[in-house]
C-alpha cells in the first residue's frame, strides 16, 4: 500500500467507529474512491465454523489459510498481525479507513460520543479531526458532527495529499502542498531551561565567560528557524516573515523561560519553525552554561498557538 493515504479513526469502544465507516465508506465510493478497511479486534477473531475444512487445515497448523469463493476470498494468518503487515496485504486502493489502532503513527481522526463520558484517546493536537456530538472550544483541528458525512468525505478528499508521506516506491516525500490556499500563518513555541541558581545569578549579572547568554542564544533561535529545512526531513522551506523571540528569567522557578513566535504568508505553517526556534535558543542556553553546570533541564518543549491554515487556528490550553 506504498503511497496510499491511510486515515485511523481512534475512538474508545461505544464511540461509533464502525457505524462512521459504513456511512463513510459509501459516501467516498461515490466520489470515486476505492476504499480499503481494516479494523482492530482486542477481544479475538473466530475463524469459520466447528468441522469447515478451512478450519480443520488451519488447526493443522497452517502458518496462513485463504478461503476462495465466487465473489469473496479471505486470508487467515497465524498470530496478530501489526498495521504495518496488514497494509502490506490490502489489494489497491485509493484510501485505506483503519478502525482502532489508537497508539499507530498515521494520520488520525479522533472520535468521541457525549454519553460514553470517556472523551477523546489522546490530546487533540493528536488528530488531524475531530468527529463529536460534544462542543469542542478552542479545537486544534476542524470539528465534524458525526452525522456530517458530506463535510466530513470533503475534508478528507481536500487533504488527501496531507494523510501520506510516501511516495509509490515507499520512500518518504515531501507533501505537495501547491493547491492549498496561500494564508498568513504565525506559530509560537515554548520552552523551559532549569538551571542551578548559581548559574541563575550568572546569566542575570552577565558573568558567564561565554559571554551575554540570552542575546547568544535569541540570535541562535533566528538562526534556528530559518535553517529548519535542513534539520527536518520532508519540512518545506518557507519565507518567513518574521522570527522573534523572549528570553525571560523566571526567579521562582530559576530556569530560563523561552518562547518563539514565526510567520510568513504561504500554502504550509510554520509550527516546525517556531518550535526548532525554542530548541535551539534552549540548547545555546545550554552550550552558554555547561561550564558552570552539567545537570541543566530542558523541559516542556510544546507549541503554544498556532494561525492559518485549513485546520484553523490552536491555542493550548493555559497558555498565556
Amino acid at each position: 500500500m506504498d503511497g496510499i493515504p491511510v486515515i485511523c479513526f481512534a475512538g474508545w469502544s461505544g464511540s461509533g467507529k464502525t457505524t462512521l465507516l459504513e456511512k463513510l465508506i459509501p459516501a467516498l465510493s461515490a466520489a470515486g474512491y476505492r476504499t480499503a478497511a481494516v479494523k482492530h479486534d482486542a477481544h479475538g477473531l473466530s475463524f469459520d465454523g466447528e468441522g469447515k475444512d478451512s478450519r480443520r487445515l488451519y488447526e493443522a497448523g497452517a502458518a496462513c489459510s485463504v478461503v476462495s469463493g465466487p465473489g469473496e476470498t479471505a486470508l487467515f494468518l497465524r498470530g496478530e498481525a501489526g498495521l504495518e503487515q496488514t497494509l502490506t496485504l490490502l489489494p489497491e486502493a485509493d484510501l485505506v479507513l483503519v478502525e482502532g489502532y489508537k497508539d499507530c503513527g498515521y494520520t488520525q481522526f479522533g472520535l468521541c460520543r457525549g454519553e460514553t463520558g470517556k472523551g477523546f484517546t489522546a490530546p487533540l493536537s493528536r488528530f488531524a479531526a475531530l468527529i463529536t456530538d460534544t462542543s469542542v472550544p478552542d479545537a486544534p483541528a476542524p470539528v465534524f458532527h458525526p452525522d456530517d458525512i458530506e463535510g466530513i468525505v470533503t475534508f478528507m478528499v481536500k487533504n488527501m495529499d496531507d494523510f501520506t508521506h510516501f511516495n509509490p516506491q515507499g520512500r518518504a516525500k515531501m507533501v505537495n502542498v501547491e493547491d492549498k490556499e496561500i494564508t498568513r500563518r504565525t506559530a509560537s513555541a515554548g520552552v523551559s531551561v532549569l538551571v542551578s541558581r548559581e548559574t541563575f545569578d550568572l546569566i542575570r549579572s552577565g558573568g558567564m565567560k561565554k559571554g551575554d547568554v540570552l542575546t547568544v542564544a535569541q540570535i541562535a533561535g533566528v538562526m534556528g528557524a530559518k535553517r529548519t529545512p535542513e534539520l527536518i526531513p520532508m519540512c518545506h522551506p518557507i519565507p518567513l516573515t518574521g522570527v522573534d523571540l523572549d528570553l525571560r528569567l523566571d526567579e521562582a522557578k530559576c530556569s530560563v523561560e523561552i518562547t518563539a513566535t514565526v510567520s510568513c504568508t504561504g500554502r504550509t505553517g510554520v509550527e516546525m519553525e517556531a518550535l526548532t526556534a525554542a530548541a535551539t535558543a534552549a540548547l545555546t542556553v545550554y552550550d552558554m552554561c555547561k561550564a558552570v553546570q552539567k545537570d541543566m533541564e530542558i523541559t516542556d518543549l510544546r507549541l503554544l498557538d498556532k494561525t492559518g491554515g485549513v485546520h484553523g487556528d490552536y491555542h493550548r490550553e493555559g497558555a498565556e
